[in-house]
């Protein structure tokens, strides 16, 4: 019984390379998502059903994403949606899920997902899978510079697809919280309309 007791133990143990993984992920996490702030461009097709490519800057709960069809800005209680084309802003509290139908498809919870690394000689590759029963992105795979550990491409799969988000430009740090700010001088002739 004993015996029993301690090969339970063992198997729900992390084995060190799910710890590393875990470790270098919450470093880039904190990296891209923390208090300092940062940038990155990026460009994604999603088996050409969407295919966009931007920048976006991240500080926290806020976020400014700028692509072709439209800017959005969120100051982690609102969020602005500016559409070129309909020359339309919507603001949305930030727990409405009509804000963006694209990126709140894209639940991602850390602790629902398993994780491993691999490295070659040019990235470290963060692999994290979803656990049985929880919801979210199937399965990612995180390229990382060697050196920095700067993003450099996540592969995401979801439903039955896979799509790889291309990574450029990546910097940390000395983001002010200006950037978040809806500056509407910056979009004379839009109709604004609150949805909050």
């Amino acid at each position: 019984m004993l015996f029993a007791l301690a090969s339970i133990g063992c198997v729900a143990q992390t084995t060190p390379n799910e710890k590393q993984a875990r470790q270098m992920f919450n470093q880039v996490y904190d990296m891209v998502f923390g208090e300092q702030g940062s940038t990155l461009h990026y460009a994604v097709n999603i088996i050409g059903i969407y295919k966009t490519e931007g920048t976006i800057w991240y500080k926290g709960k806020k976020s400014k994403f700028v692509d072709e069809k439209y800017d959005a800005y969120s100051d982690g209680v609102s969020y602005w949606r500016a559409e070129r084309k309909k020359k339309v802003v919507h603001i949305y509290s930030m727990n409405d899920e009509k804000r963006d139908k694209y990126s709140t498809k894209f639940k991602f919870d850390p602790a629902n997902y398993n994780y491993s690394i691999q490295r070659d000689d040019k990235y470290y590759y963060l692999t994290l899978k979803l656990k049985k029963g929880a919801k979210g992105i199937k399965e990612a795979r995180v390229a990382l510079d060697l050196h920095t550990r700067y993003p450099q491409s996540i592969r995401i799969k979801v439903g039955i697809f896979h799509t790889t988000i291309k990574i450029s430009n990546f910097k940390t740090g000395g983001i002010s919280d200006q950037i978040f700010v809806f500056n509407k001088q910056k979009y004379p002739g839009y109709v604004i309309e609150d949805k909050r």
